[in-house]
């Protein structure tokens, strides 16, 4: 029986030994993507978040049409329902010149399909702010020690807020809210998700209203609804951040999902 790998580099399978040198480095960024029959939905916008992280941490970025291929492959010698993971990262590792200024090596990882969580989430809040929130990077200790924390708290993920007491994001999530007739982005330093970029130009071509604005938790208690969402999903309700409650709402979480379902989906 042939059996395939599930994980390759620059496009070449690799084995557990080959992956040693990548099992805590740091200095690197990714992408994460659901395929389903075979086909991934915003390719266009995991393109896009890789070749400017790379032009931001390497100064140089692999080519699209490249990075197309290694997808393609690892969807080809896979299943037709996956989640992928491509890590853009130095080979000469972290920690040392040596990594600077370097043409940067490919990682793309295969693991089952996820969905996310069913929820709805009831959200902690955490003063924190990501460095180079701009970036998915790896090796982010704080995301998982302020989960770990909210769970212990009787919650069951973060939200963070910034200095100025805008909230931002969440762990492993983008924040959404909805006000009844328009859906409001926070207004601060935070990733700008693939899953939320698909969901934003896909409310637009429905001509449903957006805002970016700033979000207090004060602010919270006058909104209609919230939802997080990542690549697993396009909108999970929440019905608590911090002390403050919200109703379920679900029919934004129906538009959300809408959205995502109007995003055309094409094979790498």
């Amino acid at each position: 029986m042939t059996t395939h790998s599930s994980s390759y580099i620059d496009g070449q399978p690799v084995n557990a030994s080959a992956l040693t040198p990548l099992a805590f480095a740091g200095f690197a960024h990714f992408t994460a993507m659901q395929v389903r029959d075979s086909r991934v939905k915003g390719l266009d916008l995991h393109l896009s978040r890789l070749r400017h992280a790379s032009l931001q941490l390497f100064q140089r970025a692999p080519d699209d049409a490249l990075l197309r291929s290694y997808i393609r492959t690892a969807i080809r010698e896979g299943a037709s329902e996956q989640s992928l993971t491509v890590t853009v990262f130095s080979p000469h590792g972290e920690f040392t010149a040596d990594s600077m200024d370097v043409e940067p090596a490919v990682f793309v990882r295969k693991d089952a399909p996820s969905d996310g969580p069913q929820g709805p989430l009831r959200l902690s809040v955490i003063e924190h702010e990501r460095p180079l929130a701009a970036i998915k990077h790896v090796g982010e200790i704080g995301k998982t020690y302020y989960l770990h924390q909210a769970i212990r708290e009787g919650f069951d993920d973060a939200a963070f807020v910034d200095q100025r007491g805008h909230l931002s994001e969440g762990t492993i999530w983008n924040l959404a809210f909805w006000d009844g007739e328009a859906v409001i982005w926070p207004e601060a330093e935070r990733l700008e998700g693939t899953m939320m970029g698909m969901v934003q130009r896909q409310l637009a071509r429905l001509g449903v209203p957006q805002r970016v604005e700033p979000i207090t938790l004060e602010r919270v208690k006058a909104l209609c609804g919230a939802a997080v969402l990542n690549s697993w999903t396009p909108g999970i309700a929440v019905t608590a951040i911090g002390c403050h409650a919200l109703d379920e709402a679900r029919p934004f979480i129906e538009l959300l999902h809408k959205a995502y379902g109007a995003e055309p989906a094409e094979v790498p």
